[in-house]
């Protein structure tokens, strides 16, 4: 599954970095990027539990 950051409500506050820091990381400058930008068996249950704590839902998963 593909993960989707919709980078213009994007509050960057690391939520998804703490919960996946393997997927998802913030800069110096609070930038948002994507380490990987699919969902594997692996990282799934990270990505699903970023996904849940996104006070913006700024992130979602598609096929």
């Amino acid at each position: 599954m593909k993960i989707d950051v919709n980078y213009g409500i994007c509050e960057a506050n690391g939520l998804c970095a703490m919960a996946a820091p393997d997927v998802f990381d913030l800069d110096d400058d609070d930038a948002l990027h994507l380490l990987v930008e699919t969902a594997t068996p692996d990282n799934e249950a990270a990505v699903r539990d970023a996904i849940r704590q996104c006070p913006r839902r700024a992130i979602a998963l598609s096929d």
